[in-house]
């Protein structure tokens, strides 16, 4: 999901792989110990930070599958959320169709999208380094846009 951002620290979720496929017989109690751990993180999260990249036009299966489980429980109802895509420089949308899927999905559970903090940051393979964007500037453009969120939330 990217990051579970609050004003003092943040959280990288990592639970994707774990979640089961969503079916809205599933979503009641005893939920999947998954599902429980990814509502709870949402629950406690000041505001949520998604990066994802874009795939064949929209959201990859397993993002969505992610945003599907996150509406029935409301916890994601009224919390400040914005996304980065640091897409590739050759991508021919720059990430504006999963972005546009995120803000119809956000929107329809109740998110409150903090459209100042979202941002298209292109990003080419020469400016990652170990896993971490290096580039000073880019960098300085993701903070501007957290620096956001936590203002807007």
């Amino acid at each position: 999901m990217g990051t579970v951002a609050t004003l003092t620290s943040s959280t990288t979720y990592t639970g994707l792989g774990d979640l089961p496929h969503f079916n809205p017989d599933d979503d009641r109690d005893p939920l999947h110990p998954a599902v429980s751990e990814l509502r709870a993180a949402i629950k406690d999260a000041d505001a949520i930070l998604i990066c994802t990249p874009e795939y064949a036009g929209g959201l990859p299966g397993s993002f969505k599958n992610l945003l599907d489980w996150t509406v029935g429980g409301g916890e994601i109802y009224g919390k400040p959320v914005a996304w980065i895509n640091a897409s590739s420089v050759a991508a021919p949308t720059g990430g504006r169709d999963a972005h546009d899927s995120l803000r119809k999905v956000l929107t329809y559970a109740g998110a409150k999208i903090i459209d100042e903090a979202c941002a298209r940051i292109p990003v080419s393979r020469a400016d990652v380094d170990g896993g971490q964007v290096a580039d000073p500037d880019l960098r300085g453009r993701i903070a501007v846009a957290v620096q956001r969120l936590r203002e807007g939330g």
